[in-house]
């Protein structure tokens, strides 16, 4: 460890961040939309009172699988409703927008609740991205928030069951509290 003054950051260790005499956790965290209160409460105490540095990617839904498999998710959850609206889906610079919005609303959430908060917007290739940008932050987990995928899920083509074959890092899966 090397010290230049109180307040520096240190490396402790092959990844943790020690800040004030204080581990920093470093997590790396994949969303689809907006956080809600319950999954920002959920992700910020998963470590306890650790402090923990957030680094959100966010694809906006309308940027991922085709709609049928969304479709098929929304009928096995019984949500024909979703299912017939998957077409309305926005797509393109409209999902971009609107996955700006809910990018800031998710990092402002995040920080309100005492954590440190950055993000970015994916427009293409998400494992790609999460690998480099764990590589970056040197982050010591990935967390992936997103709706259940079941037939994704069945088939290990989720975000969660692809990163743990490429980021090196411990993956959790976790289904957000409600619809966005």
């Amino acid at each position: 460890m090397v010290s230049a003054g109180p307040a520096t950051v240190l490396r402790a260790g092959p990844r943790a961040l020690e800040e004030k005499g204080r581990l920093v956790f470093t997590s790396v965290l994949m969303i689809e939309k907006a956080l809600t209160s319950a999954d920002v409460e959920f992700v910020t105490t998963l470590h306890g009172d650790e402090p923990v540095s957030f680094h959100v990617l966010l694809q906006p839904r309308g940027e991922q699988a085709d709609r049928l498999l969304r479709a098929i998710d929304d009928i096995a959850l019984g949500e024909l409703d979703e299912a017939v609206r998957e077409g309305e889906t926005p797509e393109g610079e409209e999902a971009l927008t609107m996955g700006q919005r809910a990018l800031e609303v998710s990092l402002t959430a995040l920080r309100s609740a005492g954590s440190e908060a950055e993000g970015r917007l994916i427009e293409d290739h998400p494992l790609d991205e999460l690998k480099s940008l764990v590589e970056e932050v040197r982050a010591d987990e990935v967390i992936v928030l997103t709706d259940p995928h079941y037939v994704e899920e069945f088939f290990h083509r989720d975000w969660a069951s692809r990163a743990r074959h490429k980021v090196g890092v411990p993956v959790l899966k976790l289904f957000s509290h409600s619809k966005a």
